[in-house]
């Protein structure tokens, strides 16, 4: 399970390592739309919505689907700049059609999810796939999805009033403490990469990341198989304080290709409360993971519930051959299972994952 991304005849120069308020400030509404995936972040994500205004705290939950299981690639700068103001210039620049199509991906809950053409802007079958995919995940994912498709002009205004509240709110104060993080990060993997190289840059970011032997290829340990090209424009990496432990990584078509990694050793150390279990239970655990189709499966939860037909939509597998997969799993309470509607939604049991290491739990996580 690999992204890999092709250098091939690229400089140096074209590797850039630079820092991002926006991915940063994204990290952050992650945190606090997932807190269970940040417990050393709890503190803080609890201060910060004990301190929003209901409307922004409403909005913030009527749009998280852009940050929760993962982020909408714009949300993430292949070209950072040094203030919030001037990134969301940069998306507002972006048209419409690009802009809806990863909005779309990330509120239907798969970046495997693909709008090509025709555009569910201009065509009907097109929209109520969405619309169908946007269901399965919620009302509240349904009733984005609609306002953007049916006005997203007034969407991308809402999304950026709504981004900027919240440097009012705790992005300035919070960024003017992670900035010197960065910036220190940041001194360390230029230098690497000025005097070592790409190689030895790369391994400094994270033992997910790293040269191929050959030279031509940047590999990172993600979700699923996929490649992208890193020609022309470069390949950007930004570090992120708030993003720990997550890789998050840009490689959808038409997308620079930019990774955002965690700086290593940020915030408090984690730490796990223990509940006694039988070996019997560890012994089911273990067994169930043993399965390369299920560590896959738990990747996917990590990020979010899902249905068994969205999981079987992401990795091309059959709706039956999920079940019997998602079954060996809730025997081992790896997952629960909530029926909304007409859906049956699984869920990650994050607390038990934990309980098994923290290496495995960081490996799902990623």
């Amino acid at each position: 399970m690999t992204l890999r991304i092709d250098i091939s005849g690229l400089s140096s120069e074209r590797l850039r390592f630079a820092a991002s308020p926006l991915a940063e400030l994204t990290a952050m509404l992650h945190v606090l739309a997932e807190p269970g995936h940040h417990p050393q972040f709890a503190d803080w994500a609890g201060e910060v919505w004990a301190g929003l205004r209901p409307e922004l705290a409403e909005r913030l939950r009527e749009a998280e689907f852009l940050w929760r299981s993962s982020q909408a690639d714009f949300l993430i700068p292949a070209r950072p700049r040094p203030t919030l103001a001037e990134e969301l210039d940069e998306v507002d620049r972006i048209d419409d059609e690009t802009y809806v199509t990863a909005a779309l991906v990330t509120t239907c809950g798969s970046n495997r999810v693909r709008f090509a053409a025709p555009s569910p802007l201009t065509d009907a079958t097109a929209r109520e796939r969405a619309l169908d995919l946007a269901q399965a995940r919620g009302a509240r994912q349904e009733a984005f999805a609609e306002r953007l498709l049916a006005d997203p002009s007034a969407v991308r205004a809402r999304v950026r009033h709504t981004l900027e509240q919240c440097a009012e709110a705790f992005f300035d104060a919070a960024w003017a403490g992670v900035a010197v993080q960065l910036a220190t990060d940041l001194r360390l993997k230029n230098d690497l990469l000025k005097r070592q190289g790409i190689g030895a840059a790369l391994a400094s970011v994270s033992g997910a990341v790293a040269l191929a032997p050959d030279g031509d290829c940047i590999v990172v340990d993600k979700l699923q198989d996929k490649t992208t090209a890193a020609h022309g424009a470069g390949v950007t990496f930004i570090p992120s304080v708030f993003g720990r432990p997550h890789l998050v990584a840009v490689h959808a078509p038409g997308w620079q290709p930019v990774v955002q990694y965690p700086v290593a050793g940020t915030g408090p150390s984690e730490t796990v409360s223990l509940e006694t279990v039988s070996l019997e239970t560890v012994t089911l655990r273990l067994e169930a993971l043993a399965h390369p189709v299920r560590l896959r499966l738990l990747r996917t939860l990590a990020r979010g519930p899902h249905t068994t037909g969205e999981l079987a939509h992401t990795w091309e597998l059959s709706p039956p051959e999920v079940s019997r997969h998602l079954a060996a799993l809730r025997r081992a309470g790896l997952l629960t299972a909530r029926r909304h509607g007409r859906y049956v939604r699984y869920t990650l049991n994050l607390p038990d994952l934990t309980a098994l290491g923290t290496d495995l739990l960081a490996a799902v996580l990623r």
